[in-house]
């Protein structure tokens, strides 16, 4: 009888003291990124007489979802008690075009700068991530000036674009790391059958590319969905993002403060990015894998 060595070598029988301390310090750092989590849960559905008790971590004697209809439809904001619900269709219309439009512009700019490289290239690509790292608030009165110009202030369309602009450096790179990867070779070929820029952009590096548009996505998407500077800044009083009315109904105060209400909001206005984390997260490794981090 034939005898097959394990292929990764025989099992351990016993944890070692480094592993012991690695799950141990896994263990502990999963708490201390939890325990909010749990506490704003636990407290978003309590009523305010069960809060005021100050069993902060204690599980709720009964379980009150009244807190979460009125952070949804209910909660004020100033003299409009409309809750986050409006601040959600918003944050949609905001992010979903400006995540489908960087993410379309980033992936053409990578694919150019990669495979095709036009002259000046490099100078262009160097430009582009050296604006990347200046500090976006540096251009806020000057785009401040310019959509007002263009009528474009205090508008949906106005915050899409500002977020396409400033998402636009990160996202080249990423897909110029990955379309860098590719053997010129695949493209140079796909040129000789009389392929041109656009056939071998939608036809061949766009379907290879898709954990790249996957991890693009997921970036731009949690990023824009978190915004809350350019929001409050170019959005305007209609159409003010999800993390903008949050920020106004936690500080907006009618006598007692309602920390379950507060609570409920704030755990609605990040479950829609924690949410694409979750369901995307396969995709997300393998861009990332792939070269989303290469240089």
């Amino acid at each position: 009888m034939t005898v097959h060595a394990h292929p990764r070598g025989p099992k351990p029988s016993k944890l070692s003291v480094g592993q012991a301390g690695l799950y141990t310090f896994l263990i502990l750092s999963a708490l201390f990124f939890l325990l909010p989590l749990y506490t704003m849960l636990v407290t978003s559905l309590k009523s305010m007489d069960e809060i005021r008790q100050g069993h902060i971590f204690a599980l709720p004697d009964t379980l009150d979802f009244n807190a979460w209809k009125t952070a949804w439809s209910g909660a004020c904001m100033g003299t409009q008690c409309l809750g986050v619900r409006v601040g959600f269709w918003n944050s949609i219309k905001i992010t979903v075009p400006a995540v489908v439009i960087s993410v379309s512009i980033g992936a053409i700019n990578g694919y150019a700068l990669s495979l095709w490289r036009p002259k000046g290239s490099n100078l262009l690509f160097g430009l582009l991530m050296a604006g990347g790292l200046i500090p976006y608030q540096i251009f806020l009165y000057p785009l401040v000036r310019l959509l007002a110009n263009l009528s474009l202030y205090n508008s949906v369309a106005g915050v899409v674009l500002v977020h396409v602009i400033f998402g636009l450096p990160l996202v080249t790179l990423l897909f110029r790391n990955y379309f860098v990867a590719i053997p010129e070779e695949l493209c140079k070929a796909a040129r000789v059958d009389g392929a041109g820029f656009w056939r071998i952009f939608l036809e061949i590096m766009l379907p290879m590319s898709i954990p790249m548009v996957m991890v693009a996505s997921i970036f731009q998407f949690t990023g824009i969905w978190n915004d809350f500077l350019i929001g409050l800044v170019f959005a305007g009083h209609d159409n003010l993002p999800m993390t903008v009315q949050l920020n106004n109904i936690v500080n907006t105060t009618m006598g007692e403060r309602a920390y379950n209400v507060n609570m409920a909001a704030t755990i609605l206005t990040a479950v829609v990015p924690l949410a694409i984390y979750f369901f995307s997260g396969r995709w997300f490794l393998r861009g990332v894998a792939a070269g989303a981090v290469k240089g």
